[in-house]
């Protein structure tokens, strides 16, 4: 007799909860009008696609468009039409890739990072003063809950089998 596998086994309902509350702040964060709020706060007139990149930009080392479209999970020529625009903003910059001149990688400028760094100080606010009931080590148990879940849905292959997962989380328990 052989296993059920993911897709025929129903999910729990504290997984059905989870989802629908993933749901909900996907929604919440989504809005149209949040961002435009967070974006007049922070000076930074750039939309939702361009604050990503700039945000993954900013978080790494130099590196080609190709990389940051497979990090973001985005066709290439979207990578390209944004980097264009925090181009043209004076947020980034292309420099020669060290590993092959004929290839750029893509850098924040300093004018790029006070952008980044402004979007997280007034994201941060936002989120301090919505969660100002909250105890400290409520704070931190949310925090390293959602780091995890996010390791773990980054380290599952739905090729895999029903519970198998892939690079480093694989090895938890």
């Amino acid at each position: 007799m052989s296993t059920p596998s993911a897709a025929t086994t129903p999910a729990s309902t504290e997984v059905i909860e989870i989802e629908r509350a993933l749901t909900r702040v996907a929604y919440l964060m989504g809005r149209t009008r949040q961002h435009d709020r967070l974006m007049a706060l922070a000076g930074v007139p750039l939309d939702r696609a361009a604050v990503a990149l700039l945000r993954q930009i900013g978080d790494s080392e130099p590196m080609r468009p190709g990389e940051l479209a497979n990090r973001l999970a985005v066709e290439a020529s979207h990578v390209t039409r944004q980097v264009q625009q925090l181009e043209k903003a004076g947020y980034v910059t292309r420099v020669p890739d060290p590993d092959d001149r004929r290839a750029q990688r893509i850098q924040i400028t300093p004018s790029g990072q006070e952008a980044v760094d402004r979007i997280r100080e007034m994201s941060a606010r936002g989120m301090q003063m919505a969660l100002s009931d909250w105890s400290p080590q409520e704070l931190q148990q949310l925090a390293a809950l959602f780091h995890r879940m996010v390791d773990d849905f980054l380290s599952y292959s739905p090729e895999l089998g029903a519970g198998e997962k892939t690079g480093p989380a694989a090895g938890k328990a």
